[in-house]
């Protein structure tokens, strides 16, 4: 492969390996070319096997020639967070705890990826148990500052052009706030809609799947290849497969129209992401508009809190008894916290998981999709931390749509995520809309860089 193919996109790749211009062996060659150059300074990966992932490739390659039909991701490279259960690797959790771990089947997401002919290329690092304590790896944009998490390695695998797209899990800000620090699309889908059967219960009404890719093509891509019923997932519905690629490549009717949504984390976000995102809306003109909630929505954080730190207390309590020492004491805290909830409390905050969602459907009568900030700013300094999950916090605990795109710089040069927000079941939409936005700047910047 050569080398200015690195940076295909995801759906270049499996078109390329479809017509035969290129093999899977020299897909996955190319990516481990990559990883060799940079992986020992970045660390996005927590388990990776080079003879494996190359034998994926051949035995790709081989059916390729069998003139059978092939998978929509038939010999694309694939990261997968190393909290989803995979039979061919260690899933370790992200903790001492569980080093060595080996399961003895696969999650039903990366069954479905096998089928739709992706390669799993490893796992990448999460933070400890999907939280908030840091694993090894790097932002690749600026060494000195984290990626976001927890799906730490997810993010960075991919803006590293390590792997062209990667699996990861969202149950506060982790999908979105590490692709906005690390200028990649990030999607998280409604809630429900991607099995989570052997991936790490944290709290199961807030834990979703997203995906990390190049493009918001890419990302409609695989989010779709992963969607399907699991009846041992009680949030899974019997219900079709949605068309995400095939809505998201079509021209939207009408040009859409947004909503800014300040939201309570609003004051939270840095100036300059005020002004950058406020630069965006005078892009739009009259395309966008204000988008306004009542005050209840500001109580969503510690509604949040409440359930995820009372089932992070559930579901770590036989870990946390038999080896108390063995976590942070980031974690610890949160699962003290979580011991402390009472059950009145914690049941009020489910009822609003399920009231919210009907209660923002009005904007979208007003609004194709909501406009927000996906960060306060760009990615912190340091590493001993991951940034602030606030402007995710009341997408997951509605379970609605959400998509980061790589629109904007900050101050220093680093990538500004945008976050765009659907409402809960049109994710299609979302997506279409998201690549008309990125359409619509791509080609405002090729405009200016001709002028």
């Amino acid at each position: 492969m050569q080398a200015e193919q690195l940076n295909f996109s995801a759906l270049e790749t499996a078109r390329a390996l479809r017509a035969g211009e290129v093999t899977a062996e020299e897909v996955v060659s190319a990516c481990l070319t990559r990883i060799d150059e940079v992986e020992e300074t970045i660390g996005a990966w927590a388990h990776l096997s080079r003879d494996h992932a190359l034998e994926q490739a051949r035995q790709a390659d081989r059916f390729r020639k069998t003139a059978r039909s092939l998978g929509p991701l038939h010999g694309v490279p694939v990261g997968i967070k190393d909290i989803i259960d995979t039979k061919d690797f260690p899933t370790e959790y992200g903790s001492p705890l569980h080093v060595g771990r080996r399961p003895m089947e696969d999650a039903s997401l990366v069954s479905m990826l096998r089928q739709a002919g992706a390669i799993i290329l490893g796992k990448t690092v999460t933070t400890e148990f999907a939280t908030m304590h840091p694993g090894k790896t790097k932002n690749p944009h600026d060494l000195t500052r984290t990626p976001g998490g927890s799906s730490s390695g997810s993010a960075a695998a991919v803006a590293a052009g390590m792997v062209p797209i990667a699996i990861g899990t969202q149950t506060n800000g982790s999908v979105i706030r590490p692709a906005a620090y690390c200028g990649v699309v990030g999607f998280k889908p409604t809630f429900g809609l991607i099995p989570r059967y052997r991936v790490l219960k944290q709290s199961p009404p807030l834990d979703q799947i997203g995906v990390f890719a190049r493009t918001v093509e890419d990302a409609a891509l695989v989010a779709q290849a992963i969607m399907g019923f699991d009846d041992r997932d009680p949030a899974c519905r019997p219900q079709a497969r949605p068309e995400l690629w095939q809505i998201c490549a079509q021209e939207p009717p009408m040009p859409p129209t947004l909503g800014l949504f300040r939201g309570p984390a609003w004051d939270q976000a840095e100036p300059t992401t005020h002004e950058a995102i406020g630069e965006l809306i005078d892009f739009l003109g009259d395309r966008a508009g204000e988008a306004e909630v009542a005050p209840v929505f500001n109580e969503t954080a510690e509604w949040h809190r409440l359930v995820m730190e009372a089932d992070l207390a559930k579901n770590f309590a036989a870990d946390y008894a038999r080896a108390p020492d063995q976590f942070s004491q980031i974690l610890s805290e949160m699962i003290e916290r979580g011991r402390a909830v009472r059950a009145v409390d914690y049941n009020l905050a489910l009822d609003r998981i399920g009231m919210f969602p009907e209660a923002l459907a009005p904007l979208f009568e007003d609004f194709d999709a909501l406009i927000t900030p996906a960060v306060q700013g760009e990615a912190p300094e340091g590493l001993d931390a991951t940034g602030s999950p606030a402007f995710c916090t009341l997408w997951t605990f509605c379970g609605m749509p959400a998509i980061t795109l790589p629109l904007l710089q900050g101050p220093a040069g680093l990538p500004l995520g945008v976050q765009l927000v659907g409402r809960k079941g049109e994710d299609g939409k979302l997506l279409r809309t998201a690549r008309w936005l990125m359409d619509q700047v791509s080609a405002q910047a090729d405009a200016d860089a001709n002028a």
